[in-house]
Parts: structure tokens; sequence; C-alpha cells
């Protein structure tokens, strides 16, 4: 039978700091597999290791040790230039603090990562995008005269505008009240479903992780069962 190939694998993967009291091992011989249209929650308490890991697995750090395997290609044998370039094809983010251009509206924020692919149409699939996440009256608004809420959402708009193949999100729901980080979960599994990207969250909270089809723990930089 055909098994279908990872889209996101990791082996023996490392990453370690110095500091002024020496060498500090943030993740230790990690491996990991992750399937195309799966879901999978990394979870664990705070300085366990899950956003260096995230930000490992798409690129935005280098390890120390080991190799991932992003999408078909080697990370560990890009440079920073070739790093970007996949992120831009094939992947998009939501972080807890939201990360959108002060100086850009929600639409210019939305069509920024299209422009970058050379997109024609950008205009309108960035308006389409942020009517599907209700803020079709919110277009020419910047970041400082939006609530919390609706940045995040300006902010998924952004991550799945360009129908990525992977999704990584970072405590998405960080920096609001329970309330409207419940609407914004929501969304984001929509989403998620409607364009069947593979899903990498990044949470300590155990009732969001049970949302994913798959977990993994992370206790002192290294994968525990």
């Amino acid at each position: 039978m055909y098994e279908e190939k990872p889209i996101i694998r990791a082996h023996n993967l490392g990453k370690r700091v110095e500091t002024v009291d020496g060498s500090l091992d943030i993740l230790t011989s990690v491996g990991l597999s992750i399937k195309p249209g799966e879901t999978l929650a990394v979870i664990g308490s705070s300085g366990s290791g899950k956003s260096t890991l995230l930000g490992l697995l798409a690129g935005l750090d280098v390890p120390t040790g080991g190799s991932i395997e992003l999408a078909g290609s080697s990370l560990t044998n890009l440079d920073e230039d070739g790093r970007a370039l996949l992120r831009i094809k094939h992947v998009g983010f939501v972080f807890q603090s939201f990360q959108l251009l002060g100086n850009l509206t929600s639409l210019e924020n939305v069509m920024l990562p299209l422009e970058m692919l050379g997109e024609k149409n950008a205009k309108s699939a960035a308006s389409a995008m942020l009517e599907r996440v209700e803020l079709g009256h919110r277009l020419k608004h910047y970041p400082n005269q939006l609530s919390g809420g609706e940045q995040q959402r300006v902010a998924l708009a952004r991550a799945f505008v360009t129908n990525p193949v992977i999704l990584f999100a970072d405590e998405p729901t960080g920096n609001l009240d329970s309330r409207t980080g419940a609407h914004i979960i929501d969304l984001l599994f929509e989403l998620n479903r409607e364009q069947n990207t593979t899903l990498v969250l990044v949470t300590h909270d155990p009732a969001l992780a049970k949302r994913c089809g798959r977990s993994i723990r992370l206790e002192a930089g290294r994968v525990v069962e």
C-alpha cells in the first residue's frame, strides 16, 4: 500500500545556545514526522522548548544538530534566502503577538504575502479573505484602530490567503480573553478544514490541544510520550 510522504520530518533535532553560564540545550534529540493534512499540537510548560521547535520546523531558526525536511525540501541544506523562499511558497504563520505591520491597513497586511508571490489579483483575494473572517468592514483600518481579536483575525486572513500547505500557530490566543480566543480558534480550525492545511499548533492549553488530531509533549527540550 502507498504510504503518504511526511510533509514535515525532523530527525535527531538539537538546539544549543551559549549563555554566560555555559552551554544550554533547549532541544535534545527531537524526532518528528507529520503527514499532509494532519493537525498536531505541541504541548508543554513554559520553557520546555515549544516555540524553539516551531521556529526550527518553520526554518525561522537553524538547529545545532539534526535535520529537517519541509514540503519535500531539506531545510538544513538551504541558506537564509532559500528558507525564506520556501516559507513564502508553502507556509502560513499565526503568532501570539499578531505581528501585523502597523503602517499598513488590514487589506495591505493581507495583500503583502500575495504580492511577494507576484499574484495579480492580490487586492481582490485579500478582500475576500477579510470578508471570510468577518472583517469586510475593516479593510482600511490600521492595526492600532482594531481590537486584539480583530488584529488576530487579520493575521489569520494573512496566514491563509496564500493557501499554505502548512500553518504554524504559536499560542494564537495567548493575548486574547477567553471568549475572543474561542472565536479565533473556531475560525482557525474552520479555515484549516476548508483548505486541508497541515496545522502545527503550539499551546499550553490541554482543551485546545484536544482539538488537534494528535499531540506531542515537550519536557526540558525532549519529546515525552
